[in-house]
Protein backbone atom coordinates (compact mmCIF):
# COMPACT_ATOMS: atom_id res chain seq x y z
CA UNK A 1 0.00 0.00 0.00
CA UNK A 2 2.84 2.35 -0.01
CA UNK A 3 4.22 1.80 -3.08
CA UNK A 4 5.56 4.70 -5.20
CA UNK A 5 3.29 6.76 -7.39
CA UNK A 6 3.19 9.10 -10.10
CA UNK A 7 0.14 11.63 -8.59
CA UNK A 8 1.46 14.02 -6.85
CA UNK A 9 -0.26 15.34 -3.58
CA UNK A 10 -2.51 18.65 -4.36
CA UNK A 11 -1.38 19.60 -0.63
CA UNK A 12 1.48 18.17 1.31
CA UNK A 13 3.14 18.87 5.03
CA UNK A 14 6.46 17.67 6.16
CA UNK A 15 6.96 17.17 9.71
CA UNK A 16 5.10 20.01 11.08
CA UNK A 17 5.95 21.27 14.32
CA UNK A 18 3.31 23.99 16.28
CA UNK A 19 3.52 24.57 20.24
CA UNK A 20 1.41 26.45 22.20
CA UNK A 21 3.85 27.85 25.34
CA UNK A 22 4.40 23.88 26.73
CA UNK A 23 1.30 22.64 24.78
CA UNK A 24 2.14 20.78 21.55
CA UNK A 25 0.00 21.04 19.26
CA UNK A 26 1.99 19.43 16.46
CA UNK A 27 5.26 16.82 16.66
CA UNK A 28 6.49 15.82 13.54
CA UNK A 29 3.13 15.56 11.32
CA UNK A 30 2.77 14.39 7.88
CA UNK A 31 -0.04 14.94 5.23
CA UNK A 32 -1.17 14.71 1.48
CA UNK A 33 -4.43 15.10 -0.14
CA UNK A 34 -4.34 13.72 -3.53
CA UNK A 35 -6.10 15.44 -6.60
CA UNK A 36 -10.14 14.47 -6.40
CA UNK A 37 -10.07 12.80 -2.96
CA UNK A 38 -12.28 12.90 -0.13
CA UNK A 39 -9.63 12.30 3.00
CA UNK A 40 -11.16 12.55 6.37
CA UNK A 41 -8.78 13.43 8.97
CA UNK A 42 -9.74 11.90 12.76
CA UNK A 43 -8.64 11.97 15.83
CA UNK A 44 -9.33 12.35 19.93
CA UNK A 45 -9.28 15.71 21.33
CA UNK A 46 -6.19 17.27 21.40
CA UNK A 47 -5.02 15.06 18.46
CA UNK A 48 -4.04 18.26 16.72
CA UNK A 49 -6.51 17.97 14.07
CA UNK A 50 -7.65 21.64 14.19
CA UNK A 51 -3.93 23.11 14.94
CA UNK A 52 -3.04 20.93 11.37
CA UNK A 53 -6.14 22.26 9.70
CA UNK A 54 -5.53 25.68 11.17
CA UNK A 55 -2.17 25.51 9.62
CA UNK A 56 -2.86 24.40 6.07
CA UNK A 57 -5.57 27.09 5.33
CA UNK A 58 -3.27 29.83 7.34
CA UNK A 59 -5.09 30.35 10.40
CA UNK A 60 -2.04 29.46 12.16
CA UNK A 61 1.63 29.17 10.84
CA UNK A 62 3.74 26.34 11.72
CA UNK A 63 6.93 26.87 14.01
CA UNK A 64 8.48 24.29 11.61
CA UNK A 65 8.68 21.90 8.42
CA UNK A 66 6.96 22.37 5.28
CA UNK A 67 3.90 23.06 3.05
CA UNK A 68 3.75 22.63 -0.62
CA UNK A 69 0.44 23.03 -2.93
CA UNK A 70 0.32 21.16 -6.52
CA UNK A 71 4.56 20.71 -5.28
CA UNK A 72 5.40 24.26 -4.79
CA UNK A 73 6.53 25.39 -1.57
CA UNK A 74 4.21 27.45 0.66
CA UNK A 75 4.17 29.63 3.74
CA UNK A 76 0.83 31.37 4.76
CA UNK A 77 0.94 34.01 6.93
CA UNK A 78 -3.11 34.55 6.75
CA UNK A 79 -6.22 32.86 5.30
CA UNK A 80 -6.21 35.02 2.54
CA UNK A 81 -2.55 33.53 1.79
CA UNK A 82 -3.99 30.29 1.07
CA UNK A 83 -7.54 30.77 -0.36
CA UNK A 84 -5.13 32.44 -3.07
CA UNK A 85 -3.72 29.11 -3.55
CA UNK A 86 -7.15 27.90 -4.06
CA UNK A 87 -7.64 26.76 -0.52
CA UNK A 88 -11.02 27.12 0.98
CA UNK A 89 -12.19 26.16 4.19
CA UNK A 90 -15.70 26.30 5.84
CA UNK A 91 -15.34 26.04 9.59
CA UNK A 92 -18.21 24.56 11.87
CA UNK A 93 -19.13 28.47 12.92
CA UNK A 94 -20.01 28.70 9.20
CA UNK A 95 -18.81 32.62 9.08
CA UNK A 96 -22.38 33.20 7.04
CA UNK A 97 -23.88 36.50 7.92
CA UNK A 98 -27.67 35.87 8.73
CA UNK A 99 -29.17 39.06 7.28
CA UNK A 100 -27.78 38.98 4.09
CA UNK A 101 -29.39 37.20 0.91
CA UNK A 102 -27.89 33.88 -0.40
CA UNK A 103 -25.93 35.53 -3.23
CA UNK A 104 -24.46 38.26 -0.98
CA UNK A 105 -23.37 35.41 1.41
CA UNK A 106 -21.80 33.50 -1.44
CA UNK A 107 -20.18 36.61 -2.58
CA UNK A 108 -18.71 38.02 0.85
CA UNK A 109 -15.83 39.54 0.74
CA UNK A 110 -15.80 38.52 -3.32
CA UNK A 111 -18.00 41.27 -4.62
CA UNK A 112 -18.84 41.98 -7.88
CA UNK A 113 -19.22 45.22 -8.46
CA UNK A 114 -20.72 47.31 -11.79
CA UNK A 115 -18.24 48.16 -14.78
CA UNK A 116 -17.49 51.49 -15.41
CA UNK A 117 -18.10 54.87 -13.02
CA UNK A 118 -20.33 53.31 -10.75
CA UNK A 119 -18.28 50.13 -9.78
CA UNK A 120 -15.25 52.22 -9.83
CA UNK A 121 -16.08 55.52 -8.12
CA UNK A 122 -19.48 54.86 -6.78
CA UNK A 123 -18.55 50.98 -5.78
CA UNK A 124 -21.92 50.02 -6.77
CA UNK A 125 -22.59 46.18 -6.32
CA UNK A 126 -23.69 44.06 -9.56
CA UNK A 127 -26.53 42.44 -7.49
CA UNK A 128 -27.90 41.13 -10.81
CA UNK A 129 -24.76 39.54 -11.95
CA UNK A 130 -23.81 38.06 -8.57
CA UNK A 131 -27.60 36.83 -8.54
CA UNK A 132 -27.40 34.97 -11.75
CA UNK A 133 -24.21 33.65 -11.05
CA UNK A 134 -24.83 32.21 -7.46
CA UNK A 135 -28.16 30.38 -8.50
CA UNK A 136 -26.17 28.98 -11.32
CA UNK A 137 -23.62 27.74 -8.85
CA UNK A 138 -26.25 26.27 -6.34
CA UNK A 139 -27.89 24.17 -9.36
CA UNK A 140 -24.56 22.89 -10.48
CA UNK A 141 -23.80 21.62 -6.88
CA UNK A 142 -27.56 20.17 -6.65
CA UNK A 143 -28.61 22.73 -4.21
CA UNK A 144 -32.33 22.99 -4.93
CA UNK A 145 -34.08 23.15 -1.59
CA UNK A 146 -34.18 27.11 -1.03
CA UNK A 147 -37.27 28.82 -2.41
CA UNK A 148 -35.19 32.42 -3.73
CA UNK A 149 -31.49 33.41 -4.16
CA UNK A 150 -32.94 36.80 -2.79
CA UNK A 151 -33.62 35.16 0.45
CA UNK A 152 -32.00 35.46 3.62
CA UNK A 153 -29.71 33.45 5.38
CA UNK A 154 -31.59 33.81 8.89
CA UNK A 155 -34.74 31.95 7.32
CA UNK A 156 -32.88 29.14 6.38
CA UNK A 157 -32.77 25.84 8.04
CA UNK A 158 -28.84 24.33 9.60
CA UNK A 159 -28.38 22.61 6.58
CA UNK A 160 -29.39 25.44 4.06
CA UNK A 161 -27.01 27.17 5.83
CA UNK A 162 -24.11 24.81 5.93
CA UNK A 163 -24.89 23.67 2.14
CA UNK A 164 -24.40 27.70 1.29
CA UNK A 165 -21.48 28.15 2.76
CA UNK A 166 -20.04 24.89 1.36
CA UNK A 167 -21.19 25.97 -2.12
CA UNK A 168 -19.43 29.38 -1.36
CA UNK A 169 -16.43 27.25 -0.65
CA UNK A 170 -17.01 24.60 -3.94
CA UNK A 171 -17.20 27.90 -5.80
CA UNK A 172 -13.97 29.56 -5.08
CA UNK A 173 -11.89 26.89 -3.74
CA UNK A 174 -10.01 26.36 -7.26
CA UNK A 175 -8.35 22.98 -5.27
CA UNK A 176 -9.13 22.50 -2.05
CA UNK A 177 -12.20 22.46 0.33
CA UNK A 178 -11.64 22.09 4.18
CA UNK A 179 -14.79 21.19 6.06
CA UNK A 180 -14.59 21.15 10.02
CA UNK A 181 -17.48 18.93 11.13
CA UNK A 182 -19.93 19.98 8.72
CA UNK A 183 -22.76 18.15 9.89
CA UNK A 184 -22.22 18.70 14.13
CA UNK A 185 -25.23 20.34 14.21
CA UNK A 186 -27.63 18.75 11.61
CA UNK A 187 -30.51 15.89 11.73
CA UNK A 188 -30.49 12.67 9.81
CA UNK A 189 -31.97 14.22 6.46
CA UNK A 190 -30.00 17.59 6.18
CA UNK A 191 -27.07 15.73 7.10
CA UNK A 192 -27.50 12.89 4.42
CA UNK A 193 -27.91 16.12 1.74
CA UNK A 194 -24.44 17.86 3.10
CA UNK A 195 -22.64 14.24 2.68
CA UNK A 196 -24.05 14.00 -0.94
CA UNK A 197 -22.89 17.76 -1.57
CA UNK A 198 -19.57 16.47 -0.57
CA UNK A 199 -19.90 13.67 -2.83
CA UNK A 200 -20.59 15.84 -5.88
CA UNK A 201 -17.84 18.23 -5.18
CA UNK A 202 -15.70 15.45 -5.02
CA UNK A 203 -17.24 13.88 -8.22
CA UNK A 204 -16.27 17.59 -10.36
CA UNK A 205 -12.71 17.13 -9.44
CA UNK A 206 -12.29 18.71 -5.70
CA UNK A 207 -10.18 17.49 -3.36
CA UNK A 208 -11.77 17.82 0.17
CA UNK A 209 -10.07 17.32 3.76
CA UNK A 210 -13.23 16.36 5.84
CA UNK A 211 -12.71 16.63 9.84
CA UNK A 212 -15.14 14.70 11.67
CA UNK A 213 -16.14 12.77 14.67
CA UNK A 214 -19.14 10.87 12.69
CA UNK A 215 -17.51 7.82 11.78
CA UNK A 216 -20.25 6.48 9.98
CA UNK A 217 -20.66 9.23 7.85
CA UNK A 218 -16.33 9.16 7.33
CA UNK A 219 -16.87 5.60 6.23
CA UNK A 220 -19.43 7.11 3.91
CA UNK A 221 -17.61 10.05 2.00
CA UNK A 222 -14.02 9.08 2.73
CA UNK A 223 -11.63 7.80 0.02
CA UNK A 224 -8.94 7.74 2.92
CA UNK A 225 -8.78 8.09 6.48
CA UNK A 226 -5.76 10.27 8.38
CA UNK A 227 -6.08 9.23 11.80
CA UNK A 228 -4.14 11.61 14.02
CA UNK A 229 -2.61 11.18 17.70
CA UNK A 230 -0.61 13.31 19.87
CA UNK A 231 -0.07 15.70 17.51
CA UNK A 232 1.34 13.40 14.66
CA UNK A 233 -0.09 11.27 12.18
CA UNK A 234 -0.85 8.10 13.70
CA UNK A 235 -2.02 6.10 10.49
CA UNK A 236 -3.63 6.32 7.01
CA UNK A 237 -6.21 3.73 6.24
CA UNK A 238 -9.42 3.32 4.18
CA UNK A 239 -12.53 2.29 4.90
CA UNK A 240 -12.16 -1.12 2.95
CA UNK A 241 -8.97 -1.82 4.52
CA UNK A 242 -10.08 -1.35 8.22
CA UNK A 243 -13.34 -1.59 10.49
CA UNK A 244 -14.76 1.46 12.54
CA UNK A 245 -13.51 0.20 15.80
CA UNK A 246 -10.23 -0.61 14.17
CA UNK A 247 -9.94 2.86 13.79
CA UNK A 248 -11.44 4.16 17.30
CA UNK A 249 -8.44 1.48 18.46
CA UNK A 250 -5.81 3.64 16.15
CA UNK A 251 -7.07 6.87 17.93
CA UNK A 252 -7.09 5.76 21.04
CA UNK A 253 -3.46 4.10 21.04
CA UNK A 254 -5.12 0.57 21.39
CA UNK A 255 -3.74 -0.13 18.12
CA UNK A 256 -0.86 0.23 15.87
CA UNK A 257 -0.92 -0.12 11.63
CA UNK A 258 2.40 -0.82 10.36
CA UNK A 259 3.74 1.66 7.73
CA UNK A 260 3.68 -1.05 4.94
CA UNK A 261 -0.22 -1.93 5.18
CA UNK A 262 -1.11 2.33 5.29
CA UNK A 263 -2.87 3.65 2.45
CA UNK A 264 -0.44 6.14 2.00
CA UNK A 265 -0.49 6.66 -1.74
CA UNK A 266 -3.75 7.42 -3.61
CA UNK A 267 -7.11 5.05 -3.56
CA UNK A 268 -7.35 3.21 -7.25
Amino acid sequence: MTATTNVQPIVQAKDLNKSFGRVIGLSDCQFELFPGEVLAVVGDNGAGKSTLIKCLSGAHSPDSGEMYIDGEQVQFKSTNDSRAKGVETVYQTLAVAPVLDISENLYLGREIRKKGILGKVFRSLDKKKMRKEATQSLNELGVLTVQSITQSVETLSGGQRQAVAVARAGAFGSKVVILDEPTAALGVNESARVLKLIKDLRDRGMSIILISHNMPQVFEVADRIHIQRLGHRAAVVTPQTHAMNEVVAIMTGAMTVPEEQQQLTPVR
